[in-house]
């Protein structure tokens, strides 16, 4: 059945390539048909191939047995942290069958947002290759979807970025889940699948100079403007960052095209000998004329369709905290389609979104049952205060309408790699919304730890983004919208509060002073409006203070963005953190308040 998925990158012709997409079909309708019974084989391949594994023997696991009911009883449910010192065996080259039994071919590095440290995931040949196959099995949902459209007619935009790579003491690479997938020969190369066909050579992608790279990208977008058919980033925000980075250089970009003469800021050489041989070769003024008169003044409301007049969709991840960007991406886009295929992390591909043009708020993903085995902790409203664990469930005894944390099994490493043993908590908050055959669909709610708290109040990533939901609510009349945000629990007051950063922007020059400070408060009342009654009864008791806002000089997250990857964090995999922890981060925003606003009033408590 996988076999039949995989599709071959070869040049011949729209007949080959339909069958492939029909093979994909119906490899997906398969595994979505036999659920429980795939579930079932999926547990009992992980338990025998890693029987002898010194983790499986360390938690008493008998040998042989490979039912459910035994696994449950000895494996526990961990974190991270449980198996770090296991991993950091891998890291410094213990090679024995200490997680999996199959070769661990390479680390993949998680975001690592909340606690400013990546974690390492290990990866087999074999996980790889389920990862490659689900994402290459996700398209034709996609192109069926949009009328008339083929997914070899036309290119992509892709706005892809890697970085350079880590060789741990064992001698093994290191590197972020984007590189690894990006850099393997079987999903991009120069004969990539169909729907890969990208306006930039490889030289481009794989620069780790992020100027160069992002540049180059542009330019080669510029020259095939008419032959783009879609956008594609990782992360919504990616998308946002470019559009600023190319309002920052678009005078320098036009003059290349202008005078055919690359940016001598390019010094890679294999990509300036890349971009001088098949694109630089005769001057075209008249393009460069056109981007120019695009991009000049301060509306750039529709930017990317109208340089890119062809382009159908943009394909973006823009469920969870980057819901945060939906405004801004259907501002700049023109109104073209926001599309996420995939429900995807560092520890394991996990499904697809089988309706992919149903819009971004309306997202539900289907787990694929084929790449890890599932568990499903129910929890309550009170769960987040009261700590408490149910026993999970497995995927057939979900319930629809019920929220869950996620809890998996992988053949490698759950979450940063070994897991294939342990039962590992992700810390992903889902809601069951149905089922597709007999294969559940769910929402992702949030990750289930980005909270503020000053006193037994808990404010989730979720409760967070629906108080900025609020806050823009205030600001719409003012045509004014929030280009980003993030947030602090500010102790260093009696009582503390939580704080707000805030990256304001204006669709068109204001016609007045700008905003006046009673709006920044009525914003700050609104969002303490909608946090929930632990917040709201501190605030009555004055165990928490007035919620501040503080707004920020334009260009602060993109300080913030580059700040990060200046330590280590990758562009593509960078998800701005929605609660700062960081000192020097906090430093940094503090740097750039241009004003503080307090709530004026209590929010109504309701027992």
């Amino acid at each position: 059945m996988d076999e039949a998925v995989v599709v071959v990158a070869e040049k011949s012709g729209a007949e080959v390539q339909a069958r492939a997409y029909e093979a994909s079909v119906q490899y997906i309708e398969e595994l979505t048909s036999k659920c429980n019974e795939i579930q079932t084989k999926v547990l009992a391949e992980i338990l025998s191939q890693n029987a002898e594994t010194e983790y499986l023997k360390r938690h008493g696991m008998p040998h042989g047995h490979i039912n459910r009911d035994t696994f449950k009883t000895n494996v526990p449910v961990i974190t991270y942290e449980d198996i770090k010192s296991d991993i950091l065996r891998i890291y410094n080259g213990d090679f024995s069958p200490l997680l999996c039994a199959k070769p661990i071919v390479e680390l993949v590095l998680s975001t690592g947002t909340s606690s400013g440290q990546s974690k390492m995931i290990p990866i087999t040949n074999d996980d790889m290759q389920r990862r490659i196959r689900l994402r290459n099995a996700v398209y034709p949902f996609l192109t069926k979807c949009i009328e008339g459209e083929n997914p070899d007619k036309g290119k992509m935009l892709g706005l892809l970025l890697t970085r350079d790579e880590t060789i741990t003491p064992g001698g093994l690479v290191a590197r972020p889940g984007t590189n690894a997938i990006l850099k393997n020969p079987q999903f991009y190369n120069d004969n990539p699948y169909p729907y890969n066909t990208n306006t930039s050579p490889i030289e481009a992608i794989h620069c780790p100079d992020h100027f160069q790279s992002i540049y180059t990208q542009l330019l080669c977008g510029f020259y095939q403007r008419h032959d783009v058919t879609s956008v594609k980033v990782v992360f919504g925000s990616n998308l946002t960052w470019a559009i600023h980075f190319l309002k920052g250089h678009y005078s320098d970009l036009c003059h290349d095209i202008s005078s055919g003469n690359l940016n001598p800021k390019i010094t890679d050489l294999s990509l300036r000998t890349r971009m001088i041989d098949t694109f630089m070769q005769h001057p075209q003024p008249e393009l460069a004329k056109f981007i120019e008169s695009a991009c000049i003044g301060e509306n750039w409301e529709g930017i990317l369709k109208t340089i890119w007049p062809n382009a159908k969709y943009i394909e973006a991840i823009l469920t969870g905290s980057m819901t945060q960007y939906i405004p801004m991406l259907n501002y700049y886009s023109g109104g073209l389609p926001l599309v996420t295929l995939l429900y995807v992390s560092s520890e394991c591909d996990f499904g697809y979104n089988l309706d992919p043009m149903c819009g971004p708020y309306n997202i539900s993903y289907t787990l694929m049952p084929n790449m890890a085995y599932y568990e499903f902790i129910p929890l309550t409203s009170e769960d987040d205060v009261s700590g408490s664990q149910p026993e999970p469930v497995d995927m057939a005894n979900v319930e629809v309408g019920q929220e869950y944390e996620l809890v998996i099994t992988t053949y490698t490493g759950l979450y940063s790699q070994l897991l294939m043993n342990s039962r590992y908590r992700m810390g992903d908050v889902i809601l069951l919304t149905g089922f597709y055959n007999s294969t559940p669909q769910f929402k992702f709610i949030r990750r289930r730890n980005v909270v503020l708290s000053i006193d037994v109040d808990k404010t989730t990533e979720s409760d967070l983004h629906m108080a900025i939901q609020m806050a823009s609510n205030v600001l719409q009349p003012f045509n004014t919208i929030i280009l980003d945000y993030t947030s602090n629990s500010c102790t260093e007051t009696i009582p503390g509060h939580y704080v707000i950063y805030l990256e304001l922007i204006t669709k068109t020059p204001a016609n007045g002073t700008g905003l006046g400070a009673n709006i920044l408060e009525e914003c700050c009342l609104a969002m303490e409006e909608s946090l929930g009654f632990y917040y709201k009864s501190g605030r009555k008791s004055n165990c928490i203070g007035p919620l501040e806002i503080r707004v920020l000089s334009n260009g602060t997250f993109e300080k913030l963005m580059d700040f990060a990857i200046s330590n280590g964090a990758t562009f593509n995999q960078f998800k701005m953190p929605r609660c700062v922890k960081s000192v020097s981060m906090l430093e940094l925003l503090d740097s750039r308040v241009d004003s503080s606003h307090f709530s004026p009033s209590t929010p109504h408590c309701r027992s």
